[in-house]
C-alpha cells in the first residue's frame, strides 16, 4: 500500500549544482541531502570531466541512492544534482529521474528542472511532429529537445532560445563541459540562489543547502534571469520581457525548510508570524494547550502560543522512521495509517481544551483522523487552526495537487469542513493575514491555490492533460 498519510501539497523537486570545485559531486551529494524535503522519490547527480558525462540516478532517498563506488566514478570539478517528488504513487518510471543527460551535435548536456511548463503538452506534440523521440514523460525533456535543436553558437544562447518557447515555472540548471547555467522563470515562481564555496560557485533551490557545505550566500537568482558560471566567472543577463513577480507563497507555508531564506525572507520567522496572526484573527479563549501537527505545524503553533499566551506542548509525536509502504491490516486496527506516523500523548492532552495547528487542509481525510485521534486521547475540545487560507484550486506550476473536485475547500463551506473533520471549531488564516506575516502586501506572490488567480495562463482544454503529465512525471 502506498503511504498516503501526508495530505499536503508537495513540491516536486530541488536542484543543486557546483562549478570549479575538486569535490564537486561530493558537495552536490551533501547539497541534495539538505534539499531532501523537496523530493523523496528519486535522486540523481551528473558530473563532467574531459567531455565525459557520468551519471548516477536511482529511486529512493539520497542516502540510499548513492553508494561509495558510484560517487567515486563521478569525477570532475563541476556537477549538478536533483531530488524529485513523484506524484505517480509507488510506481516510478526510471526514465524520469533527473538530471537528464544527452549527447547533441554541440556536445554533451545535462539538465535538472524544478517546476512545470504549462504548454508542455503542446510543445511535446509539436516536437514529435518534427521527429523528436522522447524517452520520458517529463516536461524537462521538452527544454532539452528545444535546446538541442537550436542553431545558436553558444550553450547559453541555445538554452535561452529554448526557454523563450516555453511557458510556466522553472528553476533550472543546465550543464555542458564548460560550465553551469542557472535560470529562473520570468515570474520567479520557484526559488533559486547562488553561493560561493572556496574558488567555486554554487546553485541551490534553497539557502539551507549552502549552510551544510559551508558556502557563502551571494544572492537570489532574479525572476527572468539567466546566470552563466564558467571559465570567465559569473555572467548575468535578462533575455525575456519583464513579468509580474509571483513567487509561490506556499514556500513560506510548507515547502521550504524552516532554516532557509527565500527571496530574502526567513522561512521560520515567517511561519511563526503566520501563527501569531492566526491567533489574532481566530483566538480560542478557553484553550489550555496549543499543539502542532508535526513537523510542518510547529513554527506556526509556536507563534499562535506566543501571541495568545497559551502553553505550547508537543502533544502529538511523529515517528520519523516510516517507510513508503507497509503491510495493511484488514479490520483489526482502526486508523492505523495515521497512528503509524503520528501518536497523540494522553498524558498531555487528557481533559484539555486543545488548539491543533496545521499548515493546510487538502482532501481533509488526514485532518479528520488526527482530530479524532486527539479527541480519543481525552481532549475536552479540539479547535483546528490552519496557517493558510483554504486551498480551493489545483496548481499547474510544479506542485503535486489533487484535481479541484478533490480539494475539500473547493466545494465545502468552512462550517461543512468543520463538520467533516469533526473539530469543535475550524478557522483558516486570511489571505491578507498571510501576506502581512510574510512581509508582503499581496504583490509579488502566486496564490492561485487560494484565489484561483493564475499568473501564467494555460489553455483550459489542456488542464486535465497537464495534471496527467504532472502525475506521470
Amino acid at each position: 500500500m502506498d503511504l498516503l498519510l501526508d495530505d499536503h501539497f508537495h513540491d516536486e523537486c530541488g536542484v543543486f549544482g557546483i562549478y570549479n570545485h575538486p569535490e564537486a559531486a561530493n558537495l552536490v551529494y551533501l547539497g541534495l541531502y539538505a534539499l531532501q524535503h523537496r523530493g523523496q522519490e528519486s535522486a540523481g547527480i551528473v558530473s563532467v570531466e574531459d567531455r565525459l558525462f557520468q551519471a548516477t540516478r536511482g529511486h529512493g532517498l539520497v542516502a540510499d541512492v548513492f553508494r561509495r563506488n558510484e560517487m567515486e566514478s563521478l569525477r570532475g570539478s563541476q556537477a549538478i544534482g536533483h531530488v524529485r517528488y513523484s506524484t505517480s504513487g509507488g510506481s516510478v518510471n526510471s526514465r524520469n529521474r533527473q538530471p537528464l543527460v544527452v549527447d547533441t551535435a554541440h556536445g554533451g548536456m545535462a539538465m535538472a528542472h524544478n517546476g512545470n511548463l504549462v504548454n508542455a503538452v503542446e510543445m511535446r506534440r509539436a516536437l514529435e511532429r518534427r521527429g523528436s523521440i522522447f524517452q520520458s514523460t517529463m516536461d524537462t525533456e521538452v527544454i532539452v529537445h528545444l535546446t538541442a535543436l537550436s542553431r545558436h553558437r553558444t550553450f547559453a544562447e541555445r538554452l535561452v532560445e529554448a526557454l523563450g518557447q516555453v511557458s510556466g515555472s522553472y528553476a533550472l540548471l543546465a550543464m555542458d563541459e564548460h560550465g553551469i547555467i542557472g535560470a529562473r522563470d520570468p515570474h520567479g515562481l520557484r526559488p533559486l540562489v547562488i553561493g560561493r564555496v572556496g574558488n567555486g560557485y554554487v546553485f541551490s533551490s534553497e539557502t539551507c543547502a549552502l549552510n551544510l557545505i559551508e558556502a557563502e550566500f551571494i544572492r537570489d537568482v532574479e525572476p527572468g534571469e539567466v546566470v552563466v558560471i564558467g571559465p570567465h566567472g559569473i555572467e548575468s543577463f535578462f533575455p525575456f520581457p519583464r513579468q509580474k513577480r509571483c513567487l509561490c507563497v506556499f514556500e513560506y507555508i510548507y515547502f521550504a525548510r524552516p532554516d532557509s531564506n527565500i527571496d530574502g525572507v526567513n522561512v521560520y520567522a515567517s511561519r511563526k508570524r503566520i501563527g501569531m496572526r492566526l491567533a489574532q484573527e481566530y483566538p480560542v479563549p478557553e484553550a489550555d494547550l496549543v499543539i502542532p501537527v508535526p513537523d510542518s505545524g510547529v513554527p506556526a503553533a509556536l507563534g499562535f502560543a506566543h501571541a495568545s499566551g497559551t502553553p505550547f506542548e508537543l502533544g502529538i509525536i511523529r515517528n520519523h522512521y516510516v517507510g513508503r509502504t507497509f503491510i495493511e491490516p484488514q479490520q483489526s486496527i482502526r486508523h492505523f495509517g495515521v497512528k503509524i506516523k503520528l501518536n497523540a500523548n494522553p498524558h498531555i492532552i487528557k481533559d484539555k481544551h486543545v488548539v491543533l495547528v496545521d499548515d493546510s487542509i487538502v482532501r481533509g481525510t488526514t485532518s479528520r483522523k488526527i482530530v479524532k485521534m486527539v479527541r480519543a486521547a481525552g481532549a475536552k475540545s479540539v479547535h483546528l487552526r490552519i496557517s493558510s487560507p483554504p486551498t480551493t484550486h489545483p496548481c499547474f506550476y510544479g506542485i503535486d495537487t489533487p484535481t479541484q473536485s478533490e480539494l475539500l475547500a473547493s466545494s465545502h463551506t468552512v462550517e461543512e469542513m468543520r463538520t467533516y473533520v469533526t473539530a469543535d471549531s475550524l478557522a483558516f488564516l486570511s489571505l491578507d493575514g498571510l501576506y502581512a506575516a510574510v512581509n508582503g502586501n499581496g504583490h509579488g506572490y502566486c496564490d492561485a491555490c487560494f484565489s484561483g488567480h493564475y499568473p501564467i495562463p494555460f489553455p483550459r482544454q489542456e488542464e486535465n492533460a497537464q495534471l496527467s503529465l504532472l502525475q506521470e512525471s
